[in-house]
């Protein structure tokens, strides 16, 4: 951490995870006393469904005494199936693929959080693996050290002024060096497992939860090749571009390639790795600067969450468009991701903005 943190007002983001308990102990280590609060979301309706957990909720308590911080617990319930929760069953309905971790980090941890707690904080600090720097007297999202943990693309649709005050205390360390601090200070949480899948969702199936709000809407599942039906699927929502487990289909194994929204089709391709899975070229839209808009040409991008960058010249293609053209063939490319810029060096992110195929 570079920037100068005496006389800020901090507040710090404990999920009763690992990584925000260590963010807490290196803040706490300079001699700085945040205020700590726990974010309380989860979808609209019956109790059921919340994912709000009674042991993240008591891990947070314990670590904020630890160090002798005060813990409120905001409850963004609301503001969570309003925005993120909405967003998401609006992209699926549509045939798209959301991230709504992307999503949640703009409008409820740096967005809402930051409206209910009056814009008193000139800080936000959380347990994200990333880091920022300052360039040219601008701050910039740049990534962690650890290729596997790093998260600079679940914030690359922050706005500029969430940006200015984001911090990461643990950005500049790998996983395995999180957890032996956390073991070094005896920490509760030090060898608690990592939370997986979409925050919202919490243990609930992701397929469950789209049919308590969508339902199913079978329809034909055909070969993209010949246009031989296979056989029939549930709901085109439940299915993303380049999915090759779970479609249940014999003679397989197969991808789905295509989503015909209008028909009603899903389209699939046989074999173990089919060319029909992949893409070089692929549109952009809606792009999203982080710090400033700049000039891009010869980038790194990802467009899930993996070790991987991809190399790529971008074009221009009208207002917060672009087309990608990738050095490689790219597996599973889908409208509604997120394509994630960086630059050459895979350093600095640059931003994101939503895939839109043409045929």
């Amino acid at each position: 951490m570079t920037e100068n943190l005496k006389d800020k007002r901090i507040a710090l983001l404990l999920s009763g995870g690992v990584d925000s308990a260590v963010a807490l102990h290196e803040l706490c280590a300079q001699g700085l006393q945040p205020d700590c609060f726990y974010i309380k979301i989860g979808p609209e309706e019956d109790e059921e469904w919340d994912c709000s957990s009674e042991e993240d909720m008591e891990m947070a308590t314990a670590v904020a005494a630890r160090y002798h911080c005060r813990l409120q617990v905001v409850d963004c319930h609301h503001e969570y199936w309003d925005k993120v929760t909405r967003y998401t069953m609006d992209k699926v309905r549509a045939g798209l693929t959301p991230n709504p971790d992307v999503m949640c980090n703009r409008l409820i941890k740096f967005g809402a959080f930051d409206e209910k707690a009056g814009h008193d904080y000139d800080i936000i600090a959380t347990g994200h693996y990333a880091q920022t720097e300052i360039i040219d007297g601008k701050k910039w999202l740049t990534t962690s050290p650890d290729p596997v943990k790093d998260q600079t693309d679940f914030l690359a649709q922050i706005e500029d002024w969430q940006l200015r005050k984001a911090l990461f205390p643990i950005g500049h360390y790998m996983k395995d060096e999180v957890r032996q601090i956390a073991e070094r200070e005896h920490l509760v949480n030090a060898r608690r497992k990592d939370s997986q899948g979409i925050c919202f969702l919490g243990k609930i199936n992701y397929n469950d939860y789209i049919r308590r709000y969508l339902g199913d809407n079978p329809g034909d599942v055909l070969e993209w090749e010949s246009g031989r039906l296979i056989g029939q699927h549930r709901g085109l929502w439940y299915h993303t571009i380049g999915q090759r487990h779970g479609l249940g289909f014999g003679g397989g194994p197969w991808f789905v390639v295509k989503k015909d929204m209008e028909r009603n089709v899903l389209y699939v391709s046989k074999g173990y790795d089919p060319q029909t899975a992949y893409r070089d070229v692929f549109g952009m839209r809606d792009f999203h600067f982080l710090t400033e808009p700049l000039e891009m040409v010869d980038v790194t991008f990802k467009i899930r969450h993996t070790p991987e960058f991809h190399k790529a010249r971008l074009q221009p293609a009208g207002e917060g468009c672009y087309t990608v053209h990738s050095e490689s063939r790219i597996h599973g490319v889908a409208p509604g991701q997120f394509c994630v810029i960086y630059d050459s060096d895979h350093h600095r992110c640059f931003g994101s903005g939503e895939i839109c195929l043409t045929e």
